[in-house]
């Protein structure tokens, strides 16, 4: 029988996804065994610091990495807006699944919607990008950063130390707790990160048996379009520090893409939008970025990594 190891992280969310990547694959090849082999990254153990001060997202994919490299799993599953666009030799993104809900959502025990939110009110989030958007729409609101699984994330919303938090939709979905908050709130303003509500299917390469298992789950539609996102951010040379939103859609026969970058108190954001038939949506992304390097994408990334926790101390690890 053969054999396929899933390398995940142990979070409660990223223990769900491993698992049901597990059921998946058991449907499609009922005579394939799947096993799950959890370990714990960098990004979960260091929960005192924002992520642009330890190294950025590649901190949730490296160990998983590792272990398909040293042949402790040849297949990860991962949150595919954590993994970079730089893949190690000797693996690959092979496999996107089908996205779900892209939604940030809005969460408090406190205040019924985002723009009851008062002068003032204190909101958590762990992303650069959501601050942006948040402070260009509500700059009288003070943003502070939110680290820790998504159950700790909840607890210090209950206990008071944020008026509001959002987190993405999809993965308190698949945990069941958005019926345990009073108040939510999908935010439709919101423009979502590369890859958000999708789950990335990196394999061993040159295995062709793992190109089949990867080729069955993955999703065509999804793949083209975070292909579209995940080449605008490797183009724009964005990384974990600069406030970067872009979201890529199938509209019948034309693929279209919207990006945002600014500054982290978004009181600068350029934006802009390209599309192309479904058959030409290969350098679409790289256009988009192409485009907004012209009108000084460049610069202004500098100038919000300069910006971005400007009053916390990098430290390295």
């Amino acid at each position: 029988m053969k054999k396929v190891v899933i390398a995940t992280r142990e979070s409660q969310l990223a223990l769900w996804q491993a698992y049901h990547i597990q059921d998946r694959i058991k449907e499609l090849f009922s005579d394939v065994e799947v096993e799950i082999n959890k370990m714990t990254s960098c990004g979960d153990v260091i929960l005192d610091k924002p992520l642009a001060l330890i190294g950025g997202k590649g901190h949730f994919t490296k160990e998983l990495e590792d272990a398909m490299l040293e042949g402790r799993a040849n297949l990860a599953v991962h949150s595919l807006k954590d993994v970079p666009t730089f893949i190690p030799d000797g693996l690959k993104l092979a496999a996107v699944t089908k996205r779900a809900d892209q939604s940030d959502l809005f969460l408090s025990h406190k205040y019924e919607s985002f723009d009851s939110l008062p002068k003032g009110a204190v909101v958590g989030t762990t992303s650069l990008r959501r601050r942006m958007q948040l402070l260009a729409k509500r700059p009288d609101l003070v943003v502070k950063d939110l680290r820790g699984n998504v159950n700790t994330r909840l607890r210090k919303l209950k206990e008071g130390q944020y008026d509001a938090i959002i987190l993405a939709y999809i993965g308190l979905k698949r945990l069941d707790l958005i019926k345990n908050i009073p108040y939510t709130q999908k935010l439709d303003f919101m423009l979502p990160p590369m890859g958000q509500a999708a789950l990335g299917i990196e394999i061993l390469d040159n295995n062709s048996f793992l190109d089949e298992v990867a080729n069955a789950l993955n999703d065509k539609e999804t793949f083209i379009c975070t292909k579209v996102e995940r080449d605008f951010v490797s183009k724009i040379g964005a990384g974990c520090s600069a406030p970067v939103a872009v979201n890529a859609k199938v509209n019948g026969d034309r693929v279209e893409v919207k990006a945002l970058i600014g500054y982290p108190d978004g009181t600068k954001i350029l934006t802009k939008e390209l599309n192309s038939t479904v058959n030409e949506y290969s350098n679409l992304g790289e256009k988009l970025a192409n485009l907004m390097i012209e009108d000084g994408a460049i610069e202004l990334l500098k100038e919000a990594e300069k910006r971005a926790f400007k009053d916390e101390r990098p430290e390295r690890l």
